[in-house]
């Protein structure tokens, strides 16, 4: 989420879309662990924790389900689907980023979560194991997501759902502009001045406008094995949660 540099991110259509090597991506993650979770809320005006629990509500679990929070970082989607009246039986919480996974653990009270190091492109869980998965503004990351998409396939059981949250675009053409000023502007100052990180609020406005559109990133989930998909807009579509259905 570092500071905009314009000539990342274009008015065109011909966007330069931001590195996203492994190692780069978990090495930036681990330089703001520390300050991540604070300025999630700062920056989103806490609006997270509710976009978090309408992902957990869209998942309908009965207290039976393992659910696969993938890109887990510091937990928070984990802990979302361990709490409230819909609840998950067990939670595994996997990323890449060890730093973050340090501070996810330091934030787990009570059993039902295990938090993993390993690499969403290669979920380490075998084949139908998972009732659910979720992520949580991580598959942007991910530098090829249709892999990502296709392991968790693999390791769900078939009519299982899968929940996204990821950063969009407003369709409303004031508020679009009003929200690329603050993406290019406002979030990436903020971001460095507190996480003391040259780049990785730079990184996010970036990662955003070069991530599909929400009809594509349909498309992906379908190729990728899911049958019945949908994208829903949260917060005048500054968000879009993707809810797809494996098939059968």
């Amino acid at each position: 989420m570092p500071a905009a540099d314009q000539s990342l991110l274009p008015d065109s259509q011909s966007r330069i879309p931001p590195a996203k090597e492994a190692s780069r991506i978990a090495g930036m993650f681990d330089a703001i662990a520390g300050r991540y979770d604070f300025l999630n809320h700062l920056l989103s005006a806490g609006l997270d924790n509710r976009w978090r629990r309408q992902a957990v509500e869209a998942l309908q679990l009965t207290g039976r389900e393992t659910v696969l929070d993938l890109c887990t970082g510091t937990a928070d989607l984990a802990l979302a689907a361990m709490t409230g009246q819909r609840r998950a039986r067990r939670v595994v919480g996997i990323d890449f980023s060890a730093a973050m996974l340090r501070i996810g653990k330091m934030k787990i009270a009570g059993p039902g979560i295990t938090l993993i190091r390993g690499d969403a492109t290669r979920i380490p869980l075998r084949d139908a194991t998972v009732d659910a998965a979720t992520i949580g503004f991580g598959i942007r990351n991910v530098e090829e997501p249709m892999s990502a998409c296709r392991e968790i396939a693999r390791v769900m059981r078939a009519g299982g759902a899968l929940v996204i949250l990821e950063f969009s675009l407003p369709q409303s053409a004031a508020l679009r502009n009003f929200y690329l000023w603050y993406f290019r502007n406002v979030l990436p100052l903020i971001g460095r001045l507190v996480s003391k990180h040259p780049s990785a609020y730079t990184y996010l406005p970036a990662s955003v406008e070069a991530f599909p559109s929400p009809q594509d990133f349909l498309q992906l989930l379908r190729n990728a094995g899911f049958g019945t998909v949908r994208a829903v807009p949260l917060t005048f579509g500054v968000v879009y949660m993707f809810v797809a259905v494996k098939d059968s």
